[in-house]
């Protein structure tokens, strides 16, 4: 498939023209025309480039790209380098930031309801293009045995604030992956037991001690691994790609 074709596949799944987003979502950095093997991952990180190569890929398809609200415009240093060996080896780079993480089948948010079976009630903004969602546990649960759920799925042990009340159990459940920490406050507002996010700030812990919340965080990379993975496997599925998810390895 054509790399523009190929783009407007992924944008027509995602919907980026949906949601404000702090980068660019698409077709970040143009390799060659023609995309038939795909690696995917986490992050267009230097490592990921370099695995690319030897996977002889086409195209790299990223939930964290490049060229970030804020960030310096010039192509220099580390950003300069992964640029670089893009370039030379003819490698597009696509990248969804937002639009993957709220797709309510192949989303870090879906994905990682699904992981810990969780059943998805709607968005915790109350429109469809939420960043973070709610929704109910199977049976209420203690707060250690949720810790507990969340490092046997994501092979990682999440750092768990209990609340003022640590006898309190959880059904309702609040989730943003990635850096979602300061969702927090409207979760216990509309009456959640407990929070999940991938990060946490130094706000966070006194957060949810008085607002009666459980939280956890557990981790940012771990909590987005499976959006990606998912979308690399619906292409691998329903069209015909060759794709290859690596998970390089991030403790945070």
């Amino acid at each position: 498939m054509n790399n523009l074709q190929f783009e407007a596949l992924l944008n027509a799944t995602l919907s980026p023209q949906l949601i404000k987003d702090y980068c660019p979502n698409g077709l970040q950095v143009e390799g060659r025309k023609e995309i038939k093997k795909i690696v995917t991952g986490v992050t267009a990180s230097k490592a990921l480039i370099e695995q690319a190569i030897k996977f002889n890929a086409d195209a790299i398809l990223v939930h964290h790209g490049y060229f970030w609200k804020g960030e310096s415009e010039a192509i220099r240093g580390m950003k300069g380098e992964r640029i670089r060996q893009l370039i030379k080896n003819d490698i597009n780079l696509f990248a969804y930031h937002l639009p993957l993480d709220i797709h309510p089948e192949l989303g870090n948010n879906a994905q990682l309801a699904q992981l810990l079976d969780i059943e998805v009630q709607g968005g915790l903004e109350g429109h469809p293009q939420s960043v973070a969602m709610f929704g109910t546990l199977q049976q209420e649960t203690t707060g250690a045995e949720l810790a507990q759920r969340i490092a046997t799925v994501l092979n990682r042990e999440p750092l768990h604030i209990a609340p003022e009340f640590a006898d309190k159990t959880i059904r309702l459940v609040g989730w943003c992956t990635g850096g979602g920490q300061d969702y927090i406050e409207l979760a216990a507002l509309q009456g959640m037991d407990a929070f999940i996010s991938g990060e946490i700030s130094e706000r966070t812990t006194y957060s949810a001690r008085e607002l009666n919340i459980h939280y956890f965080a557990a981790g940012h990379h771990a909590t987005e691994r499976y959006g990606i993975k998912a979308l690399g496997e619906w292409l691998a599925e329903q069209h015909g790609f060759d794709v290859t998810f690596i998970d390089i390895d991030n403790p945070v």
